[in-house]
């Protein structure tokens, strides 16, 4: 099950990461020599020419919505909770939302950063810029993923990135989805559950997404928790679909008593304020240690406090740093750590003096032709020769309304996922017939150890690959 080798993430800050430095590997797919280290045989084999690539597209481009009225669907849900609505699948894009949920991982060098600091503001620093990196793949991506099928699962190994990820849908209404994943190097662990409440307000769709998220640095003995913004969808009605992200993130160090507080902007009335994300991080003593600033849809920098304020009270006042557009040079000049940048040019008007945190990977050229997904999400729903002795049979790559629409086969995607659906509310009539409860299979509801409130946590031994009594939900 270690079939996953060579995504090309983003490095910012030009540390070291395997996947930058393109060591070549291929792993072999012989189910029997599978074992719990994610390996084959013990080994990787070389390849030759190189290393093994994810696929770069889609096998077929995305289905056009110009013809399809939605409002003809929404006008009935004004106010409603969107989770019990159907929507027409020429809506969605061809990943389930438990793939949606595995975009975190996207910026996993930001984890990777985290552990290697031995100052905690420097390891806060990451932290924060990880939460913010985890909701930029969202940008422009209007499609909605799959809702989840009771007991569907996902699950991700990546060798080459230095994680293992499984996720399952552990109830349906409400739909909650938990997640759980680990370093290889046992160096982190990432783990939460989220209950996203749709709404519908007449021209936007908000989704607000409920659920606690939780890594543990355990090297450090240190343990993060936050929330993530909220989301809401623009113009579903007529024009031109858009995204914000807005609301208070709070990032609570348990061990240390810092906290960072992310402020994600609503857009304002002439949209000036639109995708900026401002915060600080303080100490348990409330002494703020740093600020930070930047678009969650570009790059995040920080300051120190007191240069932050001379620059704004400077600004207003009209001095000499007026608003600019930062290029790459300044920034290579004021922070030698930005080497491999990819070819972006930032809105953010740039605090002479700042660190930058992260900063968004390039989408692939042909992005607009699918769903507006980058690299890491184009190679999620992947079914490579062999993999199917060797997942879950709940796992969403064997979903068949998601494989045919990602193939473009759209009327037979749509019939699909009727079947499912039905198959679904006949599964659970039964159930309630015989008066038989739902079990989940890898997650168990609990309190998460660190906030005190309800979590669904991971009751192990998914990779052990037992799945003798998994449902049949396909």
């Amino acid at each position: 099950y270690g079939f996953y080798t060579g995504f090309d993430s983003d490095n910012s800050s030009g540390d070291f990461s395997e996947a930058n430095h393109k060591v070549p590997e291929m792993l072999d797919l012989d189910p029997h020599q599978s074992n719990r280290t994610g390996k084959h045989n013990g080994e990787t084999e070389i390849q030759e020419n190189g290393i093994k690539r994810h696929r770069t597209s889609l096998p077929a481009p995305m289905f056009s919505r110009s013809d399809f009225s939605v409002w003809s669907i929404l006008k009935k849900c004004i106010g409603l909770e969107l989770s019990k609505i159907t929507m027409p699948i020429v809506f969605n894009e061809p990943l389930s939302f438990l793939q949606r949920i595995t975009e975190y991982m996207e910026h996993i060098y930001l984890i990777n950063k985290a552990c290697s600091h031995a100052d905690p503001l420097e390891r806060m620093q990451a932290v924060a810029a990880f939460a913010v990196s985890a909701v930029a793949s969202q940008w422009e991506r209007t499609g909605k993923p799959f809702n989840p099928l009771l007991g569907e699962t996902y699950e991700l190994t990546r060798e080459d990135l230095g994680f293992r990820f499984i996720s399952e849908q552990v109830s349906h209404h409400p739909p909650i989805s938990a997640f759980y994943s680990e370093g290889l190097n046992k160096d982190f662990i990432f783990h939460g559950s989220i209950y996203p409440k749709l709404k519908f307000w007449g021209k936007s769709i908000e989704a607000e997404p409920r659920g606690t998220i939780t890594l543990e640095l355990l090297k450090h003995n240190e343990a993060y928790t936050w929330t993530n913004p909220t989301c809401c969808v623009h113009n579903v009605i007529i024009g031109k679909l858009w995204l914000e992200q807005y609301g208070t993130v709070e990032i609570v160090n348990h061990s240390t008593g810092d906290k960072c507080v992310l402020n994600f902007k609503p857009c304002g009335l002439f949209g000036k304020e639109l995708h900026r994300v401002e915060g600080y991080i303080q100490d348990k003593h409330r002494k703020k240690l740093c600020v930070i600033y930047g678009k969650w849809t570009e790059c995040l920098w920080c300051t120190d406090p007191a240069t932050y304020e001379t620059y704004k009270k400077s600004e207003k006042r009209g001095g000499e740093q007026k608003k600019k557009l930062v290029s790459e040079d300044d920034i290579k000049s004021e922070n030698d750590e930005a080497d491999d940048m990819p070819e972006i040019q930032d809105t953010v008007q740039f605090i002479p003096g700042s660190k930058l945190l992260w900063r968004i990977n390039c989408r692939p050229p042909n992005s607009s032709q699918m769903y507006n997904f980058t690299s890491f999400a184009v190679s999620l729903n992947e079914l490579e020769k062999g993999m199917e002795a060797i997942l879950a049979p709940t796992d969403c790559r064997l979903r068949p309304d998601i494989r045919n629409m990602e193939n473009g086969n759209m009327d037979v995607a749509s019939k699909e996922k009727e079947r499912l659906e039905e198959k679904q509310r006949a599964a659970r009539k039964e159930r309630a017939k015989d008066e038989v409860e739902w079990h989940t299979r890898w997650f168990h509801q609990g309190t998460n150890p660190y906030t005190g409130t309800s979590d669904w946590l991971y009751s192990g031994g998914y990779f052990d690959r037992n799945f003798s009594d998994c449902p049949d939900i396909y």
